[in-house]
């Protein structure tokens, strides 16, 4: 099978990766993070400019038509420079349910926004007792004339403390766990009865736990089709799972040479680390581990192009994957990296905790693989 990327597919590649050399080194990503919206709304331009806000969008849509290939290409160089700026949360989520949606007029006018950097999005999914199951939906819309009343929470969601708009996946028929009956609803950030409580990750980025009061919306502002939501969410979350553990090689690969490099450089004993075998093993593990993953990913990237029936089960096997080889190659790149890896100033520790955070979001290495299991058994 041929993995060569073609010509744009590449320039892309060192567009990203020469912006991460050039404007993103670790202590600027602190400062980065540091900022109001934990992230720098200089660099989402620079994105917009360099197109790959576009990245994702059909051409209809003012987009440059990417596939699954294209945004693992992104998606893995923003992994090695550990970027936190909202790219999974604005473009994959919030403007992949745009996208998805079949709302011409809306999706014509806020994608538009998204690509040219003018709008943040955020996509309120989670509550408190869902855990992974994003059928579990107790958040309530009750419609009223022209309009519904929305009232419930939502937790984690992501770049809902600097998100202009937020969509929220709310119950409108059904019981709580039923996958029919979920409708999803645009929102502006600043509506009446919207309440967040905005506050960091372990990762550095930033997240909200969101309220909602007797909050109007009307008819309009429905995303999709009515009571049919759920759909709509699997296709979107598939996709950025993909995205995600496409960011998990890119860390990966980042930690394996990283630790190598410090191997070579800390000495004991009057000699380098690295030449002593036993960690040499420890750091061939690493490597075994983070090409595997990579294999995977390769596997259901082409999956999903090529339509194949064995999508879900590629997408499955390789967010298990990327819980455990993360795991490992984690751990070792701290241990590896002694009392030093354990410190806030050196960035290996920031990169492991992004990779804890990958694991369990859409569900971790055992929730998957409790559902591979049942997906192979049926």
């Amino acid at each position: 099978m041929n993995f060569n990327l073609s010509e744009e597919q590449a320039m892309i590649k060192d567009s990203v990766a020469r912006f991460v050399a050039d404007d993103y080194n670790f202590d600027q990503r602190r400062q980065n993070v540091a900022m109001d919206k934990g992230f720098n709304p200089d660099n989402w331009q620079t994105f917009a400019a360099l197109g790959w806000l576009s990245i994702p969008f059909p051409e209809a849509l003012g987009g440059f038509g990417g596939n699954a290939v294209d945004t693992m290409v992104i998606m893995e160089e923003f992994g090695k420079g550990l970027v936190a700026e909202p790219y999974v949360a604005t473009v994959l989520l919030f403007g992949g349910l745009l996208a998805h949606s079949g709302d011409g007029e809306l999706q014509q006018q806020l994608i538009a926004k998204i690509i040219d950097g003018s709008l943040q999005g955020s996509f309120a999914y989670l509550e408190r007792q869902s855990r992974f199951e994003l059928s579990d939906v107790k958040t309530s819309a009750v419609a009223e004339g022209d309009n519904y009343r929305l009232n419930g929470e939502k937790t984690v969601v992501f770049n809902g403390s600097a998100a202009d708009k937020i969509i929220i996946s709310v119950r409108t028929s059904g019981e709580q766990y039923d996958e029919n009956g979920i409708s999803l609803f645009i929102v502006d950030a600043d509506a009446d009865g919207l309440n967040h409580t905005d506050y960091r990750l372990m990762d550095g980025q930033r997240a909200a736990n969101i309220s909602l009061n007797n909050v109007v919306v009307s008819k309009l502002q429905l995303i999709g089709e009515l009571d049919q939501g759920f759909s709509l969410i699997q296709s979107v979350v598939t996709e950025t799972t993909r995205a995600i553990c496409a960011e998990a090689v890119g860390i990966m690969q980042k930690l394996t040479e990283t630790t190598v490099e410090y191997s070579k450089t800390r000495e004991q004993f009057g000699t380098a680390i690295g030449k002593f075998q036993a960690l040499q093993h420890r750091m061939v593990d690493m490597f075994i581990a983070g090409e595997q993953t990579r294999s995977l990913l390769y596997r259901a990237v082409c999956s999903a192009n090529a339509n194949s029936d064995d999508s879900e089960k590629d997408l499955l096997a390789l967010k298990v994957m990327v819980g455990r080889a993360g795991t490992l190659i984690g751990g070792e790149a701290i241990q590896l990296h002694g009392g030093m890896g354990m410190t806030d100033e050196l960035d290996v520790g920031h990169y492991v905790k992004r990779l804890m955070m990958i694991n369990t979001t859409f569900g971790d290495a055992d929730y998957n693989q409790a559902r591979f299991s049942k997906l192979l058994n049926r």
